[in-house]
């Protein structure tokens, strides 16, 4: 069975990320390598990787060549606010709109370039997974909402497991507060309905 994997923001081909997103690279050649060797130590050829957003800057003739070098053949693609000329790409990746939703094992996830407070079936336990913010969101604790994007993940992909151990703990810790306010006293959002 496939593994199923989560990220963002390459931004293959920008050099000015580097700066703006202290990356820890000399080069674009630099960054685009490393990134690509990272996604394919871990993506295998018949893996499914969700990419949500901001390929690469540039035409997509570079876009196409890059696409190649990444050995997993699969690859499902949110639209990013770089990826005008990327989407022209459609033998290289399977579109989908810019807000898109999944279900993996049984866990709905709602999937966008940009993070959202709320989004479909978030009282229900979906996730939400996003990139765009570059690691800089301040977290939403208990909030089941993550960004995938390279800059949180030493330039990897997330699996879909590691994603679920993050959500499994975020749960656990709403869990506490609920039934530390219905010890309390104070209503929790089951005892208001």
């Amino acid at each position: 069975m496939p593994d199923t994997w989560f990220t963002a923001d390459f931004h293959l081909g920008h050099k000015n990320i580097i700066r703006y997103c202290n990356r820890p690279f000399q080069t674009v050649e630099e960054m685009n390598q490393e990134i690509l060797e990272r996604l394919n130590a871990r993506a295998k050829t018949n893996d499914i990787l969700y990419f949500l957003g901001d390929f690469c800057i540039g035409p997509k003739v570079p876009a196409a060549e890059l696409r190649k070098k990444i050995r997993c053949k699969k690859i499902y693609a949110i639209p990013g606010n770089h990826d005008k000329d990327i989407r022209k790409l459609t033998q290289e990746f399977s579109w989908l709109d810019a807000l898109a939703e999944a279900s993996l094992n049984g866990q709905r996830i709602v999937l966008c370039h940009y993070a959202m407070r709320v989004w479909n079936q978030s009282s229900r336990g979906a996730w939400h997974l996003y990139g765009h913010s570059h690691g800089r969101l301040p977290s939403q604790g208990t909030s089941l909402s993550m960004d995938v994007g390279v800059d949180t993940h030493d330039f990897r992909p997330w699996h879909f497991d590691e994603i679920s151990e993050q959500m499994a703990s975020k749960a656990e810790i709403t869990h506490d507060r609920e039934e530390g306010n219905s010890r309390s006293g104070v209503p929790n959002d089951s005892q208001n309905a």
